[in-house]
This record gives structure tokens, C-alpha cells and sequence, in this order.
């Protein structure tokens, strides 16, 4: 059950409990908008230019992994990281191209395995580091309670994505 509170989780510094409470009930209520949906449903692109769910899944991984490795780590991508999650990053031809013929259970995987090493990196991390601020290579200024607040917010933004998507779906047949 969801629960519809912001508190601060336990493990955590306060300010972090209460991130860490946001971002489990954003992915809760994600999570809810996607049980059943069968491969055929996960792979359905609304029109030439859209994304499919899973392909909208794995950019909601992918989103929250670039910025743990920012905030965290205080680097971009490796080429080898960009070569993994660039599809998903983009979105676009070549997701619509890769991103799918995988069962739900796929797509419940990476978002685990990604949030499970968010979560046990900001457990290593006091609310000071929220705080903490840096530069984007053009000179504007962000810091990391903006980098976490923005992984929800894309994450929000893609699950009406794919509750638009269902809907479409209800009236399509596969």
C-alpha cells in the first residue's frame, strides 16, 4: 500500500529520509500505473515520433543514474556508461529501435537495481550535501537537491507519458 506521507525515512539524515520518502512514493505510484501490461503493451509506439512504456522506463533509469553519478561522484558519464544508457537517455529512433521485446519483469529490474544503489548512496550522505552546489558547463549554477528534485519530476513527467499511452491502448487493438 502507498503510503501518503513525507517523513523521514529512517537510515537517513532527516532532509534525506524525507528526499528518499519522496522519491519511493513517486516510484510507487509509477509502479502502479504498470501492472499487467503484457510485451505487446510495453512495446506500443503512439505515432512515429513517440516512445514506447518500456523504452519511457529505462529513460526513468537512466535519468536517475547520470544524476547519481553527478551528484555522487562528481563526473560525467564514461564512455562506456554513455555507450549503455545513451538510447535512454535520448529517447527517439534508436530507443524505439532497441528498447523493447522485454517482458515487464525487465524493465522492474533496472529501475530496482538503480534505485537500490541510490538509496544505499545517500545513506552514506548528511543533509549538508543537498546543499552542495556546482556548475553546469555553461556557467549556471545547480546543486544536489535540484539533481534529486529533477529525478522525480522527469519521473512524474514520463508516467503521465505512459498514462497517456495506456489509454491510447485501450482503444487500440494489439
Amino acid at each position: 500500500m502507498i503510503d501518503y506521507r513525507i517523513v523521514s525515512l529512517e537510515g537517513y539524515d532527516s532532509k534525506i529520509g524525507e528526499l528518499v520518502s519522496m522519491l519511493e512514493h513517486t516510484r510507487a505510484v509509477t509502479l502502479e500505473a504498470l501492472d499487467g501490461l503484457s510485451i505487446e503493451e510495453l512495446d506500443y509506439v503512439p505515432d512515429h515520433h513517440g516512445n514506447s512504456i518500456g523504452a519511457l522506463l529505462v529513460h526513468i533509469a537512466s535519468i536517475e543514474f547520470v544524476h547519481r553519478v553527478i551528484s555522487f561522484e562528481k563526473r560525467d558519464l564514461s564512455d562506456s556508461e554513455w555507450k549503455e544508457w545513451k538510447a535512454a537517455l535520448q529517447l527517439g529512433e534508436e530507443a524505439r529501435t532497441i528498447i523493447k521485446g522485454q517482458p515487464l519483469s525487465y524493465y522492474l529490474e533496472i529501475l530496482s537495481s538503480v534505485r537500490q544503489e541510490t538509496l544505499k548512496s545517500l545513506q552514506s550522505k548528511e543533509d549538508n550535501w543537498l546543499k552542495e552546489e556546482a556548475k553546469w558547463d555553461n556557467g549556471t549554477s545547480y546543486n544536489n537537491h535540484y539533481l534529486w528534485f529533477h529525478v522525480m519530476e522527469d519521473e512524474m513527467n514520463h508516467r503521465g507519458q505512459i498514462r497517456s499511452i495506456k489509454r491510447q491502448l485501450a482503444e487500440v487493438t494489439l
